[in-house]
């Protein structure tokens, strides 16, 4: 079953197209990698889906439901959460603050006991469940990313928007970081993720879609994808034998 549908999405700033007519489906359960070079519309994308920017034309559904033309809190209640490529939290709140907030005006509307529980639950999917009472502004870098993550569980998505979440992990730190990953799929999240890493691409998507200058140039395989000569020269460059 189609989950996301995004039909002819396009984004205009004055005379730059940043997203090109872009057309794909990801289905219930699904994790799907988003490709390409920098300044390809990745984040454009996940923006338009999310509700961070709004699309000049297309249409994009979730469940058969529009997304297009509804402001960032609507679809979040709608069951949309995302992550950033600059992480997002509020240094002067604990951790436990920190996803309450999300467990609130996310897709369930949770309050009080019930949305700290939640909260609870999501810190300990994250590896933070020990650091629930900590001040956010004194977490690492990586702590902070895995804090990120936590909020956008908090609010109880059916789709979850991945923007580069495992960029900056150490080795270490990256294979943990597949493993929670793939747990969250097995649990029924459906993700699309944009992502650079090859090797988390490969561990974790069986399929992925590609931009290059805004448009969609590949949607395949993986192992596919990664061989396609049009998507090794929109990484580096026309004149690269594949």
């Amino acid at each position: 079953m189609t989950l996301l549908s995004i039909s002819s999405a396009t984004k205009k700033f004055g005379g730059l197209t940043a997203v090109d007519n872009v057309s794909f489906n990801v289905a219930k359960g699904e994790i799907i990698g988003m490709l390409g070079p920098n300044g390809s519309g990745k984040t454009t994308l996940i923006n338009l889906i999310s509700g961070d920017l709004p699309a000049t034309s297309g249409r994009i559904t979730l469940a058969g439901d529009p997304l297009t033309g509804k402001r960032a809190d609507q679809i979040a209640r709608t069951g949309v959460a995302r992550t950033f490529q600059l992480v997002r939290i509020l240094p002067s709140l604990s951790l436990t603050e920190n996803v309450m907030i999300p467990a609130v005006f996310g897709a369930k509307a949770h309050w009080g006991e019930t949305a700290r529980s939640v909260a609870r639950d999501a810190l300990l999917r994250v590896g933070l469940a020990d650091r629930a009472a900590a001040n956010a502004g004194q977490l690492t870098y990586i702590d902070q990313k895995r804090l990120e993550l936590a909020r956008a569980l908090a609010a109880e998505p059916t789709l979850l928007l991945l923007d580069e979440w495992l960029a900056g992990l150490n080795p270490t730190e990256l294979a943990e970081g597949i493993a929670l990953i793939r747990s969250l799929t097995d649990s029924g999240i459906t993700i699309l993720m944009v992502e650079h890493i090859m090797e988390a691409v490969r561990a974790l998507c069986p399929r992925v879609v590609v931009m290059n200058s805004g448009r969609l140039i590949a949607d395949e395989t993986t192992e596919t994808a990664l061989t396609d000569p049009h998507v090794i020269a929109a990484y580096l460059g026309e004149g690269h034998d594949a």
